[in-house]
Order: C-alpha cells, then structure tokens, then sequence
C-alpha cells in the first residue's frame, strides 16, 4: 500500500541488525532495499555521502523500489566537508547526472554542510544553490551558530533558500541530548549528532526533518506528537513532507517510525503504514 501525503523513511535501507525484528528471518542483503521499500516510502541515501556511486548502481536501486518511492541522496563528502563548495562545479553536475536514469524516484537532495562552515563563506553557499538544476529538489542542512542568530545571517539564509525553493533541513536532537542515561548507543550518538537549534518553518515546499532521541517510544512520544501537529499542518497548507526517524540503537528506529506515523493518522487522513516484513512472515506461517 502506498502512504500518501508525505514521506517517511529511515537512515538506511540494509542494517542487517534488522533481520527477525523488521526484515524476514531468512532476508539476504541484495532484497533489503525492496523489502524496506514495501514498508517506508523514503529513504536517507547517506551512502553517497561517502562514496560516489556508478550510474549502473544507481539503476539498480531504482530497480528495487515501486514508483511512489523517494530516495534523498546526500552530497559527497568531498563537495561539502574536503572543498567546502569552493570549485565544485564540475563535481557537482557530474553527481547529479548520475541520478537522471531514477529522477522520478528522487526527493531532496540532502546538503549537509560540515558544523566549521560559518555564514564568513555564505557566498559559496550561494554560488552553489544558483547552480543546482531546477529540475531536481534540494535540502540544505547547516549546523554554525551563525546560521541560528535569528538575526541578518538567518534572515539571509532563510531569504536565499525560499528565493530557490530549497528546503531546510531540521535536524531535531532535542531529546537525545537531554537523556541521561548509560545506554552506549546513546552516549556515542550524543558525541556524534549536534545541537543546533530547532526552527518550526518551512522554506519551500518539502519540509525535511531528521528526528533522532531515545531507543523507545516512551522517552520520545512528546516529541514525536510534537511533530505530528506540525506536519499534519503543513500537509493541509498543501506541503509534501519529508520526515526520517533516527535512533541512537539502529535496531530501533522502524518502531519509533511505526509510532510517529500512527500519531499523525490520528490527526490528518493517511493510509496505514504496511505491516512490516517480518510480520507478514509470521501471519503467513500461522495459516497452516
């Protein structure tokens, strides 16, 4: 079943952890992708953050996943951390063309900007935007303060993203940062993940929020219903949301992401989330 309205996903499509929790018992990895895409209808393509793939690979992910799906696949490393967007024209492009084949199957690019790039280097930010081709969409993630002064460098950064219908990119640790506990998921996430400030606007139309706090529903339900009102407005002002749930644990994030989607059920009309993988197995071995 498709979800419409919006697009949910995960951090990744092929942690194996999954298997007997959200994948089939007996899943080999070159079926997790279609096995996650019969569930989540998104997907943070964090795996081209660190290596760039060949167009053939690329095919092949289209392959795997039915029509409604929407991967986000993250700039390379090497234009927004190496090269800091300084000379990445070519690099650019040439990233982007690789996607052509599977267009129709592509949400927002995820731009995730290193937590050194200050608004000092705004200019390259913008020589960057004013290149991406219009036929695809973009999602900007910046973690400086500067970017957070609810001042000039804000208003500027909102004003040129809404000048190109860019999206912001929220990235809400809230909650991980707040727990105290011992857990070693946590602590590392903790040491990993930012604090940036958490805006409740959108700058065009695919809001794209990255979510990640605790490993249960409980410690996160005050968050997550804090989300669900936000996005069901946005999907009646006639936005088309992006909303990835992270866990400090992997292992746990299709839950968490379960739960969010019944929460937003209740309050704007969305299919149901399709059952997961390793259900539809048991149900099947109790018919006979």
């Amino acid at each position: 079943m498709e979800i419409k309205r919006y697009h949910i996903g995960l951090t990744q499509w092929g942690y194996k952890e999954w298997k007997g929790t959200f994948f089939r018992e007996d899943a080999k990895p070159e079926f997790f992708l279609n096995q996650y895409s019969s569930v989540f209808n998104s997907v943070e393509g964090n795996t081209t953050f660190y290596r760039v793939p060949s167009k053939e690979t690329v095919i092949k992910w289209g392959d795997q996943v039915p029509d409604h799906f929407k991967f986000c696949f993250k700039f390379p490393q090497s234009i927004t951390h190496y090269k800091r967007l300084k000379d990445v024209h070519d690099e650019v492009l040439y990233f982007l063309e690789l996607f052509n084949p599977i267009r129709t199957k592509l949400g927002p690019f995820h731009i995730q900007l290193s937590s050194q790039f200050s608004f000092q280097e705004f200019e390259k930010l913008e020589k960057l935007i004013e290149l991406l081709p219009s036929h695809f969409r973009y999602a900007v993630e910046v973690r400086h303060p500067d970017f957070y002064d609810k001042g000039k460098n804000e208003r500027a950064y909102e004003q040129l993203l809404k000048s190109y219908h860019v999206n912001r990119v929220v990235f809400d640790t809230r909650r991980l940062h707040s727990l105290k506990k011992e857990d070693q998921t946590i602590k590392e996430a903790q040491q990993k993940k930012p604090q940036t400030p958490v805006r409740f606007h959108s700058t065009a139309d695919h809001p794209f929020i990255r979510f990640v706090g605790a490993n249960d529903v409980l410690n996160n339900e005050a968050y997550l219903k804090e989300w669900a009102i936000i996005i069901a407005d946005w999907i009646k002002d006639g936005k088309h949301p992006y909303m990835f749930i992270h866990a400090p644990n992997t292992l746990y994030a299709p839950v968490l992401a379960r739960y969010f989607h019944r929460e937003l059920s209740h309050l704007i009309d969305v299919n149901p989330l399709p059952v997961f993988p390793i259900d539809r197995e048991e149900k099947q071995l109790g018919l006979f």
